[in-house]
């Protein structure tokens, strides 16, 4: 049974029609199997048990041989990290450079602990304080004065009510002293509210996962007692081709199947590719390290390379044979290399020349990347 206007209402009407679904509905039946079979134990609170959350992340197989899918590939020691983190009172900080799957990381941790990873507070330079602490319904407020029913709680506010797990996307991009309303919910596990005299405890199950990036230093630095509150888990970017092809083949998969996009299994190649132009452009030298390169100004994440080609794969499905080939690819790469015209412009044509050009079996993509660059 559903209550109207709740999550489970919202959730009992969009079901299969979501979009994107969060990650406790696309993969419940993950945790459904994962729950029934994990007999370690389990801290206050939680779905699964420390280990059971590090399967579901990294992927396994259970004995009923129901498969895991991995969520994040990567070394495993990060995951056990995060998940252990999770398990103390320390609150846990994300950090890594863009693409390095922080908030998909941050969200299926909050799916496995908590079953909910929708308690989320999104950071922009505009978020105000009452987005981490609690605001008010004005009419009441106006009709009644300060109460408790007048008060509108905040993600974090609930998840320390509920003993959930709140989630902070984009710390460094939130104001400093909005940050620092963080510093007594993290380190006394209490929320005051002056306006009533009250207070809200945090109930033991209740933890904070937060990400940043690290490219953003400057932007809005966490101030030395806030950083001290965290256990900081750095992403990295994957560390061989082969890992990142395996990635953007899986999240593609992924994508093209909540979008209805037909597979594409002979498109391995041109995912390939798009890995290799990104990770020698990132790197600033050829995959066989003969060739010294100008790096763009963009990241060339592999969230980019998944966005690329996922776009390629929506165009050979909609105007092409349905096989994803360079032309498909060629566009998009142009985009997520040449975000400063003139710079980078330039940097793009000199690695189409000197490289590209040059190297076997790429001469359809070379011909494709001059047309659109033309």
């Amino acid at each position: 049974m559903t209550v109207p206007g709740t999550t489970e209402d919202h959730r009992a009407e969009t079901g299969a029609d979501a979009l994107r679904p969060h990650a406790e509905d696309a993969f419940a039946h993950e945790l459904r199997a994962l729950a029934a079979a994990d007999d370690r134990p389990r801290p206050e609170r939680w779905r699964l048990s420390p280990r059971a959350v590090a399967t579901y992340l990294l992927g396994g197989t259970l004995p009923d041989g129901t498969v895991i899918t991995p969520k994040y590939v990567g070394p495993r020691r990060i995951v056990e990290v995060a998940v252990t983190t999770l398990a103390t009172d320390r609150a846990l900080l994300l950090l890594g450079v863009p693409g390095t799957a922080k908030t998909w990381v941050s969200e299926h941790l909050a799916a496995a602990v908590s079953g909910d990873s929708t308690l989320l507070v999104q950071g922009t330079a505009g978020t105000p304080e009452e987005a981490i602490r609690y605001g008010w319904n004005y009419a009441r407020l106006l009709a009644h004065g300060p109460s408790r029913d007048a008060l509108v709680p905040s993600p974090v506010m609930r998840a320390m009510a509920d003993g959930m797990t709140a989630r902070v996307e984009e710390l460094t991009r939130i104001p400093a002293d909005v940050q620092d309303t963080l510093i007594t919910i993290l380190s006394e596990k209490t929320l005051p509210i002056p306006e009533l005299g009250q207070e809200v405890q945090a109930v033991r199950g209740f933890n904070l996962i937060a990400t940043a990036n690290d490219r953003d230093r400057g932007v809005n630095d966490l101030s030395s007692a806030l950083r001290r509150r965290f256990n900081t888990v750095v992403l990295p970017l994957p560390e061989t081709p082969e890992a990142e092809v395996d990635i953007v083949s899986r999240r593609v998969d992924q994508i093209g199947r909540s979008l209805d996009l037909p597979g594409a299994p002979e498109g391995i190649d041109e995912i390939r590719r798009v890995v290799t132009v990104f990770r020698e452009l990132r790197d600033g030298v050829t995959t066989d390290g003969r060739t010294k390169l100008k790096s763009p100004s963009g990241t060339l994440s592999t969230a980019e390379a998944i966005s690329v080609v996922t776009n390629g794969l929506a165009l050979a499905a909609h105007f092409g044979d349905g096989a994803l080939r360079p032309a498909d690819v060629a566009a998009g790469i142009l985009g997520a290399v040449v975000r400063d015209p003139a710079a980078d412009r330039v940097i793009w044509q000199e690695y189409l020349e000197t490289v590209v050009r040059e190297r076997d079996g790429w001469k359809d993509f070379y011909r494709a990347c001059r047309e659109v660059s033309a």
